[in-house]
């Protein structure tokens, strides 16, 4: 997969996504991770990627021409053009369903905002989908996509090793994970469940689905339908 990041500050990708998974994912070209610096685009000398939103208002607003002529660039770069996001708290949020459907284009090119936001043209016209990662205010789309690259690498065929683990993830289908334990068995009189300990895989995977189910609906009852499982 090739993900384009479009974003005024592509310093800030450098580092976070150099280890673990997607580190490995990167080194073994399972992953082609390129970050483009919108200001490469902008027309005049200052560099000029913002200006006043019309109607008034605080801050300012990510041209519109500007983001436009960075993703005409971008996505002449390579076929295909890629699956446009922009990071948005006003766009769907970041699913498990949404993760895996992601994962599935063969090109993803996501666009960083910043200031009040982006031009609602280039939302409009060019972008294919806008997704938030919660309910909240961030400074830039920064980390959200960099949360957005984690979570779709994990999905990426061999990014894992093993390719149950994502399967048995919380939310793989729609429950919380449930408790995991390793050695020792016993530490300051708190054990680890017997029946983890006892080798009946049948009795295992019946607690497992039990607690998964449990926590679901102690922590997250939103996750279950009203047709509840079991």
């Amino acid at each position: 997969m090739r993900v384009d990041v479009l974003t005024l500050f592509p310093e800030a990708f450098r580092g976070p996504l150099d280890v673990s998974v997607i580190g490995r994912a990167r080194a073994e070209g399972l992953l082609d991770l390129r970050l483009h610096d919108i200001r490469d685009h902008a027309a005049d000398r200052h560099r000029t990627v913002d200006d006043q939103p019309f109607g008034g208002g605080h801050g300012m607003v990510m041209k519109v021409d500007v983001l436009d002529a960075a993703l005409r660039a971008v996505r002449a770069e390579a076929e295909p053009p890629g699956h446009v996001v922009c990071l948005s708290p006003q766009g769907e949020l970041l699913r498990d369903a949404l993760v895996r459907e992601l994962a599935g284009h063969p090109r993803l090119v996501l666009v960083a905002g910043r200031y009040e936001g982006i031009d609602e043209r280039f939302v409009e016209h060019c972008a294919d989908r806008e997704v938030s990662i919660g309910d909240y205010v961030l400074t830039g789309g920064e980390l959200p996509a960099m949360v957005l690259i984690e979570a779709v690498a994990r999905h990426l065929p061999g990014a894992l090793g093993d390719a149950a683990s994502p399967r048995e993830e919380s939310f793989a289908d729609g429950l919380l994970e449930h408790p995991q334990y390793t050695r020792p068995a016993e530490y300051r009189g708190w054990t680890v469940p017997e029946v983890l300990r006892g080798g009946h895989h049948a009795e295992i995977e019946r607690w497992k689905r039990e607690q998964r189910l449990r926590r679901t609906r102690e922590r997250r009852p939103d996750l279950l339908a009203d047709d509840a499982r079991g």
